[in-house]
């Protein structure tokens, strides 16, 4: 998390902001190569995530596979219909992200992304021998498992008429993931594992944990066990350097300290002043 931090701090002036803007450009004209007749083999021969190619030399695949747009369906109108109505969801489910996060660590999570797919296909090539070209399909899954995370009762319509929630949804998806994953070869589960680690990794960077250690749980659990009804003219806050109460002033404001052993709560004069009590401090 502090790393985190410190990388934001020294880079997110190079955070390209309003991404998702140029990612869904990118979709709309990978979704005209597929529609128009004769054309989608472009893609498939010259700009998708191969492997072999770009260790020919094919350098420029490493991104040029990121056209490819998300829910096409099989004929030309349905494609273009369903395209254009992907487009415009995963340019809301972006920015929702970005707004949320900001333009820094929606960067960092969408290329991790994209680094991972590339990673992801030349492990399989490398490692295993096995010869897979890839699409964004597993890039565009990490967006909507993230946004399923943050907003699991968002509801979405399926084909436009049942709606259900993006949580039921990101189940679904996950489910079929896993089945992938248990009958699948040595190779599709590293490819699963590797496309997909952005979500794992990037909320690990960027969650504090610290809440779930035992310590602090402990000392939560303390706390409440120790609250109780408080009579007509008692306090219930105090501070343990200046002994002000929630009585002396309305704008006081108390808060327990985390690094400190024992429930020791202090006002917000002396919250970030004052010595930390431990077993030594207490022995003295």
């Amino acid at each position: 998390m502090d790393f985190f931090k410190k990388l934001e701090r020294k880079y997110q002036r190079y955070a390209i902001p309003n991404l998702m803007y140029y990612i869904v450009i990118l979709y709309g004209i990978g979704l005209v190569l597929q529609v128009m007749p004769g054309m989608s083999s472009i893609y498939w021969n010259y700009l998708c995530l191969d492997a072999a190619a770009i260790l020919h030399g094919q350098i420029w695949r490493m991104v040029t596979f990121l056209i490819y747009p998300p829910a096409l369906g099989s004929m030309v109108f349905t494609s273009v219909f369903f395209g254009v109505i992907a487009l415009f969801m995963y340019y809301s489910l972006g920015q929702t992200l970005e707004r949320i996060w900001g333009a820094f660590r929606f960067n960092v999570f969408f290329f991790m992304g994209v680094l991972g797919q590339i990673v992801a296909a030349l492990v399989a090539y490398l490692v295993f021998g096995e010869w897979i070209v890839m699409t964004t399909g597993f890039l565009n899954f990490s967006i909507f498992l993230a946004f399923a995370i943050y907003f699991p009762d968002a509801e979405f319509l399926l084909f436009f008429v049942l709606p259900i929630k993006a949580k039921w949804l990101a189940v679904a998806e996950c489910a079929l993931y896993l089945y992938g994953f248990a009958v699948g070869s040595l190779s599709t589960r590293v490819e699963i594992v590797i496309s997909l680690a952005n979500v794992i990794v990037f909320l690990l960077l960027t969650h504090n944990f610290k809440r779930y250690a035992p310590k602090e749980i402990k000392r939560r659990k303390e706390f409440n066990r120790d609250i109780k009804i408080i009579a007509p003219g008692k306090t219930r806050h105090r501070c343990a350097v200046c002994g002000r109460t929630e009585l002396d002033g309305a704008d006081l404001e108390f808060r327990y300290c985390s690094k400190c052993e024992g429930n020791y709560e202090y006002c917000q004069d002396h919250l970030y002043t004052h010595q930390h009590v431990t077993k030594n401090t207490n022995q003295q």
